[in-house]
């Protein structure tokens, strides 16, 4: 039986009700839950998902709408229990915060009046407009948010491109900038080495192994995934290279993208083989079988992090250089499985390639259902996915979906390896080893009684200075008898060895750069290298959790509690925002 709460006027920001979810799930009585804002696009999800109902329909986007599948009567014990996690919530928040929040942009301008970016993460379905607004006052965006439609994305960037200001997404998990985390990302050692990604995980992962090799990060660009379609055409992209050029900060820049639309790709490569400074791309899912002198062309995310470093501290090129040591495997005829279960869609991505290309497998690789690779028993699968966190927590902050697959996993007597990721860092679980413990021993006694061998093999994408702590996390997995690797490139080469295959390393030679003649002109707005090159000050327009991590590095930063205005009616919104652009331009002053 469906049972509804609604919680009028009560407006919350999407991970704090996802934890909020995962709370009310573990309650006795409980059979499912989804709790979100009644936004339309939530209402959609609710529907998809069986659990639509007559009070949730009548709900505003401005109203918290609960929806149980129950057996009993625990309505008041779930409103207990809702109650006192957001007290919890609420002296968490006012422990961190040094500043009272807003509720408007004037009154955030007003108290923050030389701000250089905005940082927003609301639903989509609105995110575009406040980005619009964030523009007007010149303000650079990093858009955390996604579900932004693919018009929109165009139109604000070619309007900040303009202007000479920078917007980093939609769909932008991660960024660094003057060495100062935005969003989830990890805690990474200022340096020398500029990135420009339009990845999440990619650019963690290659972030954080710049870290533990002792290096540093300048700024970590985030594009967002559909920056270099043909239809963006790289816009973000294309100018954070020519900024990443001037900065007196960076020596050495990375570039890393799923593979672009060729077009673009080759616009992109037009631009860097022209560029000042040492370069290194990836474009997963390529394998280059050369270097250009100083223009190199990496195969995993741990080759790009290794070449960067090594180009800083110029030294020979190491590339791939991780050992593969395993006491004993399977052989390849006995057609053990690899089963990989990622909460990073790049990591899954890189995954999938390598295990496709390592035992020659005849797919192409591309995500459907959320599944990178399923063939031949071998499965890779970003639990990221929308297909798995409509309406429930993310893989990096629940454990719940994983453990589910390591389960139905286990069951499969062909399986012989289960391969995961750990991503730490800011607005990951504070010990995700820990959750994934229980479950992982049991599977191994279970493959024990059975008399066969099931292999955990991990990788633990963060750093030592992430608050969950790096050898903590690794010390709990090793502890348990888990396989883990230094990059998720060394995890997969483990795990094909381990099913009895054998990865082939490719040396490279470096050949004579391939000049172009490229007449075009660069230049770099003032926004756009101020932004690179001094402490941003923030306008958070969303999670608050983000403004506390900006704090915690001494930013300033205004928290800007947005709701959504007119009660979440777009029409209305729009022509309210109509009626203040026309107002402001003077048009409406006679």
């Amino acid at each position: 039986m469906l049972k509804t709460i609604i919680k009028k006027g009560s407006y919350h920001d999407s991970v704090i009700l996802m934890l909020l979810t995962n709370k009310i799930s573990t309650m006795d009585g409980v059979d499912k839950v989804s709790i979100m804002m009644a936004t339309p696009a939530n209402k959609d999800i609710f529907k998809e998902g069986g659990m639509e109902t007559p009070e949730l329909m009548e709900a505003s986007a401005n109203d918290m709408a609960i929806v149980l599948e129950t057996k009993e009567d625990i309505i008041d014990a779930v409103l207990a229990e809702t109650e006192e996690f957001f007290k919890n919530q609420s002296s968490k928040s006012n422990k961190k915060s040094k500043s009272e929040a807003v509720d408007s942009w004037d009154k955030a301008l007003d108290k923050l009046q030389d701000a250089n970016l905005a940082v927003i993460s609301i639903p989509g379905i609105y995110a575009a407009l406040e980005a619009d607004r964030a523009l007007d006052e010149n303000l650079n965006v990093f858009m955390f948010s996604d579900n932004v439609t693919l018009e929109d994305e165009k139109k604000l960037k070619e309007k900040a491109h303009k202007k000479g200001l920078l917007v980093m997404g939609p769909d932008c998990g991660t960024g660094i900038i003057k060495g100062i985390p935005v969003a989830f990302t990890n805690h990474v050692t200022p340096g020398k080495i500029g990135i420009v990604g339009a990845s999440g995980t990619g650019i963690q992962e290659i972030t954080t192994i710049i870290d533990r090799l002792g290096e540093g990060v300048t700024n970590a660009i985030g594009t967002g995934g559909r920056d270099l379609s043909e239809h963006i055409g790289a816009i973000t992209m294309m100018d954070s290279i020519n900024a990443m050029e001037e900065d007196k900060d960076t020596d050495v820049v990375i570039v890393i993208s799923k593979p672009p639309a060729e077009k673009v790709r080759n616009n992109v490569m037009k631009r860097l083989r022209n560029f000042k400074k040492p370069v290194v791309t990836l474009f997963l899912g390529e394998k280059p079988e050369f270097h250009e002198e100083n223009f190199y062309h990496a195969y995993t995310l741990d080759e790009a992090a290794r070449i960067a470093v090594s180009l800083l501290r110029k030294e020979n090129i190491q590339g791939n250089k991780c050992s593969v040591n395993v006491d004993k495997s399977f052989s390849a005829k006995e057609n053990k499985t690899i089963k990989g279960y990622y909460s990073g869609g790049t990591l899954a991505a890189e995954a999938a390639m390598i295990i496709r290309d390592t035992l020659d497998l005849s797919v192409s690789l591309g995500k459907q259902e959320g599944y990178m690779l399923n063939t031949s028993g071998h499965v890779v699968i970003d639990l990221g996915d929308d297909v798995y966190t409509q309406g429930k927590p993310h893989p990096m902050i629940d454990p719940t979906k994983r453990v589910e697959c390591m389960r139905e996993a286990a069951k499969d007597a062909t399986t012989g390896v289960i391969l995961f990721d750990i991503v730490l860092g800011y607005g990951s679980h504070e010990d995700m080893a820990g959750a994934l413990l229980p479950a992982i021993k049991e599977l191994q006694d279970n493959a024990k009684k059975d008399n066969r061998d099931l292999y955990f093999v991990t990788t633990i994408c963060g750093t030592r200075q992430d608050y969950q702590n790096y050898d903590k996390q690794k010390k709990i997995m090793e502890d348990a008898g888990v396989i883990v690797c230094e990059s998720n490139k060394h995890a997969v080469e483990v795990a094909v060895t381990l099913a009895g295959y054998k990865f082939n390393e490719i040396t490279k030679k470096i050949m004579p750069k391939k000049t172009n003649a490229d007449n075009t002109e660069y230049s770099v707005s003032e926004s756009v290298r101020r932004l690179l090159q001094e402490k941003p000050k923030v306008i958070n327009v969303g999670l608050e959790s983000f403004s506390n991590v900006l704090k915690e590095f001494s930013c300033e930063v205004v928290q800007y509690n947005w709701a959504p205005p007119a009660g979440g009616d777009m029409q209305m919104i729009k022509a309210l925002r109509y009626l203040r652009n026309y107002k402001f331009s003077g048009i409406g002053d006679n």
